[in-house]
């Protein structure tokens, strides 16, 4: 079982980087994940990995696919439709998933007729997909930087982020920080969804932020612990998706998001805080 697991990246150099990334992605995007997921912003996570693709495929008509002009360019315009639909929530009566929505939708129809008017259906499937397996140095390099500057954020910001996510209002009536920390925070789930569409595409690199955190949930109620339980989770996910995908050929990232899945699943059934543990609680309830 051993040999079956860590055979193909003894052998092969590609899987080898593919885990590398794969692994950084999944410490840098599983905690952002639970505080994503604990503002009950986890819609919005999806919406912004797809608002990222207008940018990146600006990046790909004038670079092609060269890995910095297309992760400035969908940084960037992350970043804008970020800030655009919060505005758009402050200053009309439309709430912030409308506008989100809105501009979700905007931009993914723009970068998806962009990418088609210069490339090929196989360069829209890339950007869309991702290639996990085709992650070079450049790409690694990428997503080191994007992983190391998401963990400073978190261990200097982290009781901040905490109170912010918890308790808005409070944080913003006892200090003026409260704006600078969404913000900041908002820029780290762009990044992680920057470094996430390098190896698993715009439609799926929130997948392994946002899974794995919703698994975590019925397995802890502190925040801390289940930033550890949903990057356990995504380690693992990683690693069985890249498995899996060499084994029965599948397509590497679906088969990563595919694993994270069924972890979900199997947490939402038997653990701590799932289905059969509450019908266990009311069951005695009941008989009490």
């Amino acid at each position: 079982m051993f040999d079956y697991v860590l055979e193909p990246f003894i052998r092969y150099g590609f899987m080898q980087r593919a885990l590398l990334g794969s692994l950084l992605l999944s410490a840098s995007c599983a905690p952002v994940g639970v505080f994503l997921m604990l503002r009950r912003m986890s819609l919005t996570g999806d919406a912004m990995s797809h608002a990222i693709l207008p940018g990146a495929a600006v990046g790909f008509l004038l670079f092609g696919l060269e890995i910095v002009p297309m992760t400035i360019g969908g940084l960037v315009v992350g970043l804008l439709v970020a800030l655009g639909s919060g505005a758009v929530s402050r200053f009309t009566v439309q709430k912030e998933d409308a506008s989100m929505a809105a501009f979700y939708l905007i931009s993914l129809a723009v970068g998806v007729l962009l990418v088609s008017w210069r490339g090929s259906s196989i360069d829209l499937m890339h950007v869309l997909f991702g290639s996990v397996l085709a992650l070079n140095d450049a790409a690694l390099g990428l997503i080191v930087v994007i992983a190391a500057a998401t963990f400073l954020a978190l261990a200097i910001f982290w009781r901040a982020l905490v109170a912010e996510c918890l308790d808005p209002l409070f944080l913003r009536s006892v200090s003026r920080i409260g704006a600078p920390v969404h913000f900041l925070f908002l820029t780290l789930v762009v990044l992680n969804l920057v470094g996430g569409f390098q190896a698993l595409g715009t439609l799926l690199s929130v997948g392994l932020m946002m899974l794995p955190a919703a698994a975590s949930r019925f397995w802890s109620n502190r925040i801390g612990v289940m930033c550890l339980i949903a990057t356990v989770i995504a380690i693992l996910s990683s690693l069985g998706g890249l498995v899996l995908s060499y084994r029965a050929s599948m397509p590497s990232g679906p088969a990563i998001i595919l694993t994270a899945g069924v972890v979900y699943a199997l947490s939402a059934l038997v653990g701590r805080r799932g289905m059969l543990s509450s019908l266990l609680v009311s069951r005695r309830h009941k008989t009490a």
